[in-house]
């Protein structure tokens, strides 16, 4: 019922920036907490940067700031702000919305997007 679509990812020289952005689409009644998560092979995947609706934000990544998480309520939209960029960064980075309200409907809900690869050269 509920799609996140990943987007902006691709192959990036270390030291550069990238921003992701993840669409949420479906009968939407209110996001809750939308994150960033992160998966490299052989990993598990990890969380990089969640907020919540009111634009609270946590940064799970040791080197803060070279992430920054926003989003957008309105256009049910998160981004991720990737900046001097490593070669560690890369990976296939989910967005996740936490918290779903649908429309007419009881509970909450999580749902994952698909990823988009993030890759990082020297």
């Amino acid at each position: 019922q509920v799609q996140l679509v990943e987007s902006g990812g691709g192959l990036v020289q270390a030291g550069g920036s990238l921003r992701l952005s993840c669409i949420a689409s479906g009968s939407i009644f209110r996001l809750n907490t939308m994150g960033w998560y992160r998966q490299s092979p052989g990993n598990q995947r990890e969380l990089v940067a969640t907020i919540t609706s009111d634009g609270t934000t946590f940064y799970a990544d040791s080197e803060k700031g070279r992430f920054t998480v926003s989003r957008d309520n309105a256009k049910n939209t998160a981004y991720l702000q990737i900046d001097r960029l490593k070669l560690e960064d890369t990976a296939v980075y989910y967005c996740n919305a936490d918290g779903v309200i649908l429309n007419g409907r009881r509970g909450v809900y999580n749902y994952w997007g698909q990823g988009t690869q993030v890759t990082v050269s020297s």
